[in-house]
């Protein structure tokens, strides 16, 4: 029985407060779900040790990473993120960012694997800014890149939000192609320049979305052969979510996921998901979801 390889550390939950404005409990529910729904039978679980400095480092400043090991973020920055940098918190943006690292491994050895969490797309190299403390997969990508593992690396950003941490940390890298498809008029105000941006209005509903992804995923990849794709798969493109200006149904979002497994998978190319966004205050909510994108894994491993 195929099996899809699943990146979790239960400490991917710091223990927010029910009411944060983060839902810091989706990942907790989301594993509840996992192996509720007996997606956790085909799964292979796997748990991540803490990221390095030294790791952390290859996308950060070394300044900043040392302010989060040591929970001396500035107040000003803790602002940004969106939370205080407390150990738990700490922990969490090290495990997270090495889940991805994992992720990354075993879609190079299986073809596709799953972080339950990741995404953190918002941290810039000098500091963490929209509830995003390190940026897991410029780290990943670097690393990889770095150890020799890979010579090419995509980054495909569908979470609702433009990808700009990624962006910043990886412009002027000619073997990483940063791609978001994002909403116009959201966070952040100030957007970066990806390898390819595309910028939707508000309202986009699932026909037209998927449209657009249609169009958008041979482009990916012109002129440009990757060895590996890191798949942020943020579900705040969806009607109901808190954050989000797009209207995609359940449905949309299934699609969504399924084709761009499909489409890289029938092509050879390995996939690494990162959970990326959603907001709401009904946690099994926004964890059923997130819930989809694992499914849609499942078919194609």
């Amino acid at each position: 029985m195929p099996q899809l390889p699943i990146v979790h550390a239960p400490a991917y939950d710091a223990g927010f407060a029910p009411g944060h404005r983060f839902p810091m409990g989706k990942y907790t529910r989301l594993m509840d779900l996992i192996r509720e729904t007996g997606l956790g039978v085909m799964a292979d679980f796997h748990a991540p040790a803490p990221a390095s400095a030294e790791w952390l480092a290859l996308a950060h400043d070394r300044a900043y990473v040392d302010q989060v090991l040591a929970c001396s973020v500035p107040a000003l920055i803790e602002r940004e993120i969106g939370f205080q940098v407390d150990q738990r918190v700490s922990l969490r943006a090290r495990l997270a960012t090495a889940g991805t690292v994992m992720a990354a491994r075993l879609a190079l050895s299986e073809g596709i694997a799953c972080n339950t969490a990741g995404g953190s797309h918002h941290a810039r190299r000098a500091q963490g800014a929209g509830f995003c403390t390190f940026n897991d997969v410029a780290v990943a990508a670097h690393l990889l890149l770095a150890d020799g593992e890979v010579g090419r690396v995509l980054v495909i950003d569908l979470d609702v939000h433009q990808g700009d941490g990624t962006a910043e940390i990886c412009a002027g890298i000619p073997a990483i192609r940063t791609v978001s498809m994002h909403s116009e008029k959201n966070y952040p105000a100030r957007k970066q320049a990806s390898s390819i941006d595309v910028a939707l209005p508000d309202g986009v509903r699932d026909e037209a979305y998927l449209e657009t992804l249609d169009w958008l995923l041979p482009r990916t990849l012109e002129g440009f052969s990757p060895d590996l794709v890191f798949y942020n798969a943020g579900v705040d493109p969806h009607e109901h979510d808190r954050l989000g200006r797009l209207s995609l149904s359940d449905q949309g979002l299934r699609d969504r996921d399924r084709t761009v497994f499909s489409f890289f998978r029938e092509r050879g190319i390995p996939v690494a998901s990162v959970l990326g966004g959603g907001y709401s205050h009904d946690i099994d909510a926004v964890a059923r979801r997130h819930l989809i994108t694992f499914e849609a894994a499942l078919d194609f491993v």
